[in-house]
């Protein structure tokens, strides 16, 4: 069941993911800052998001940390009314994940399992997506751990601080 909504859910983010990236490196799309969070508004088709990026990065191989080259790492929150997609948690780590694999992202304790595809990972049900959700509210930071195509471990830590303010905010440009 969680593969079939990773693969319906597939084109939907990289074709959003895309124009998020963009927008960000663009930042004109930014609407508010809400602490460690910024949110995001694209016009067609309508869609709103709640992004961050790492307060801290380890990368380890073999238990010793190494320098490794990623490309943007980026956790998200989206809405897209025309895709009744409201509140989908992803995450983006800058490589591509080790095929197969999942991230674990730890809040405060709370463990959740987050499905991969290429560089994108995500929930896999919208229950779960809502679960995260309420204990992101809850927490004071999100930690992700994966592993790379190439073997390496990463572990990044996001400051929660802002995130409630911007979810509620991109929900509301959403039409929530």
């Amino acid at each position: 069941m969680g593969s079939i909504r990773a693969r319906v859910t597939a084109g939907l983010c990289m074709a959003f993911l895309a124009t998020t990236l963009s927008a960000q490196e663009q930042s004109t799309n930014r609407v508010a800052a809400k602490t460690d969070w910024s949110v995001f508004v694209e016009d067609d088709p309508t869609e709103c998001w709640s992004v961050s990026a790492p307060k801290e990065t380890v990368n380890t191989r073999d238990g010793r940390v190494v320098a490794v080259r990623r490309s943007d790492i980026l956790l998200f929150v989206f809405y897209r009314p025309g895709a009744d997609v409201r509140g989908q948690v992803t995450f983006t780590g800058g490589y591509p994940f080790a095929p197969g694999s999942t991230v674990n992202l730890n809040i405060s304790g709370t463990e959740f399992e987050l499905f991969t595809e290429g560089e994108w990972a995500w929930p896999a049900t919208a229950a779960d997506d809502s679960k995260i959700i309420t204990a992101m509210k809850r927490g004071a930071e999100a930690v992700l751990t994966a592993r790379s195509a190439r073997g390496t471990q990463t572990k990044d830590t996001f400051s929660l601080l802002g995130f409630t303010a911007a979810i509620e905010d991109a929900d509301k440009r959403c039409g929530g």
